[in-house]
């Protein structure tokens, strides 16, 4: 290509507070009918003060520890300004966010892609209320105005321009999501719009410094959108440049349906804003102590701790950022394979990945809380042995999976409840092979005879003879010296 593409992501987190980040409105609208968390504050009646919610300051803070941003750090300032605009879904003519003095300076994501490990910087990130939402019915020459969101606590994550493929936009906008869920910042619900992607995308000839126009496309609630607007952007883009002509600086939608960009407006600079400081809102001082207690609330394992842990076990890169994009199989994971051999770690991932799920529909299995995690990881655990050391095999392992994921209990228990247990007795399985041999004489003879197939049979007769609890390995071997193999 003529062109290197320059990618850069603001992402927009909803803090999981209990209300909203400047009232007591309640803070998780999903399934609530429109307009009823709401308040004099949110809805910007005159003389109606704003009041700031430390619970979301504290988030903020632990968002920090995640995205590296505080590691040579101490004492700072932060405030609040006022960011003037009109629009049918922001009630008071301006929003409250962050301008030059953010909650989150410069920081750093790190995170594999394509086989390789990419890191793209943190310019900053911010506390802001979150406007409304408008709703366009079909048909209808009208909008309506729901305003449950407006003053919902949002983190504004803003990137580097570090990105060059859809591919690396794609993996930053998910290690995102994996950071603020892992560091328990926000549910980052995707489809209720919890979190949201604005990419912006420009083009520059190879070899040069010097940045092109870029267009913001906004609102993205999948990675799929994400990567689809980079891979659009960069095709739409050379296509005017060869053209001649100049990319217009604008925000801009993506239509799902056409896999496709389309022009919304012209896009605006930070002057036309006219920030000023909120004067509402005192500035806040965010001590030592604060960013301490931040970092000792933030879990044991994050996303590339774990990474670490698995790719010492032998899990393939996929099956890793499979695991680690599922919190609570990732959290299974960790508590299920803590210091065992990668034998068994190898198994509990199959596990996991293949009939776990299935196994966790809703109705079979309570809420995974910590004490649940515990009960189904020992057991995930003990099943995994049991089936290395022939107990039981793969087959009669993932039955007694699907009684142990729902109701728990000891694996070895409902083996021998369920007659799975492998008899691996070798004189009682001699035994049996000397009755299967004796009544079958011709595939015997076959097997001496150089027809290799007909130890197959044989295999088979003593699992029927002894109800399928005879080890199988031990069968063939037993089989194998009694016919001079």
């Amino acid at each position: 290509m003529k062109y290197e593409t320059i990618i850069g992501i603001e992402c927009h987190v909803q803090l999981a507070t209990k209300s909203k980040l400047f009232c007591a409105c309640n803070n998780d609208s999903r399934d609530a009918e429109p307009n009823v968390n709401v308040c004099p504050v949110c809805l910007g009646f005159p003389g109606a003060l704003p009041v700031l919610n430390g619970a979301a300051v504290r988030l903020a803070l632990k968002a920090g520890h995640a995205l590296h941003a505080y590691e040579k750090i101490g004492e700072f300032h932060s405030k609040f300004d006022r960011k003037n605009y009109f629009y049918p879904d922001s009630p008071k003519n301006y929003q409250i966010t962050q301008f030059d003095e953010p909650i989150i300076g410069k920081g750093y994501v790190e995170f594999p892609v394509e086989g390789n490990l990419k890191r793209v910087g943190i310019t900053r990130a911010h506390l802001e209320g979150d406007a409304g939402k408008l709703v366009h019915p079909a048909g209808a020459d009208y909008s309506l105005v729901d305003l449950n969101r407006s003053d919902t606590p949002l983190l504004e994550i803003v990137s580097e321009p570090d990105m060059r493929t859809a591919a690396e936009a794609k993996a930053y906008a998910q290690e995102l999501h994996n950071l603020m869920r892992y560091a328990e910042v926000s549910d980052a619900d995707l489809y209720h719009g919890n979190m949201r992607f604005d990419v912006n995308v420009s083009l520059r000839p190879v070899g040069s410094k010097a940045f092109g126009i870029r267009t913001e496309s906004k609102n993205l609630n999948s990675f799929r959108a994400v990567a689809g607007v980079v891979e659009y952007e960069t095709k739409r883009q050379a296509e005017v440049l060869d053209n001649g002509e100049k990319v217009l600086q604008e925000t801009r939608g993506w239509d799902e349906n056409n896999n496709a960009t389309f022009s919304q407006r012209s896009k605006e600079e930070a002057h036309d804003y006219r920030y000023f400081p909120d004067p509402d809102l005192p500035p806040m001082v965010i001590t030592k102590k604060m960013l301490d207690d931040a970092k000792d609330s933030m879990p044991a394992t994050m996303p590339n701790s774990l990474r670490t842990s698995m790719n010492n076990a032998g899990i393939k890169p996929e099956d890793v950022e499979t695991l680690i994009s599922d919190l609570a199989l990732s959290h299974i994971f960790k508590t299920a394979t803590d210091k065992q051999d990668n034998e068994v770690t190898v198994q509990i991932v199959k596990w996991l990945l293949g009939e776990f799920p299935h196994l966790l529909t809703p109705g079979t299995v309570v809420e995974l809380d910590q004490a649940r995690v515990d009960v189904i990881s020992e057991g995930l655990r003990e099943l995994a042995r049991m089936q290395k050391e022939g107990v039981v095999s793969s087959t009669a392992a993932k039955q007694v999976l699907a009684v142990l994921v729902p109701t728990g209990g000891d694996p070895r228990a409902i083996a021998e409840k369920m007659s799975l247990i492998q008899v691996s007795d070798s004189d009682a399985l001699e035994k049996i092979v000397d009755e299967v041999l004796a009544a079958n004489p011709k595939p015997a003879d076959d097997y001496k005879a150089g027809e290799a197939k007909a130890l197959g049979f044989l295999v088979g007769q003593v699992m029927k003879a002894s109800k399928g609890q005879a080890n199988p390995p031990m069968v063939n071997a037993i089989l194998k010296k009694k016919l001079g193999d």
